[in-house]
């Protein structure tokens, strides 16, 4: 069976001992950094390797994280251009 984006292979998860939403796919993992702040959940940098680049993995992990982050219920503050880029095409998002 393929996998999607809503099999467990490829679902965003919180990894709070380093701050960070991961997306693993074929070995490979991408990820948001973050700081979670009293007033603020701060996003600040998305790293997906070379080998996903291209994929939409990027674009699901910064989707899963947006849903994730809301859960928290505090502002956004986006400092990731990668996350602003997402934003710009999708302004339903924020």
């Amino acid at each position: 069976m393929p996998v999607g984006p809503d099999d467990e292979a490829d679902r965003v998860r919180d990894h709070r001992e380093v701050n960070r939403f991961e997306l693993v796919k074929d070995g490979h993992t991408a990820f948001l950094e973050y700081e979670r702040r009293t007033d603020a959940f701060v996003l600040l940098h998305t790293e997906v390797p070379s080998a996903l680049q291209g994929t939409g993995v990027g674009t699901r992990l910064v989707k899963g994280a947006l849903e994730l982050a809301r859960t928290e219920a505090r502002p956004l503050v986006v400092r990731c251009p990668f996350v602003t880029a997402y934003l710009k095409k999708h302004p339903e998002a924020r």
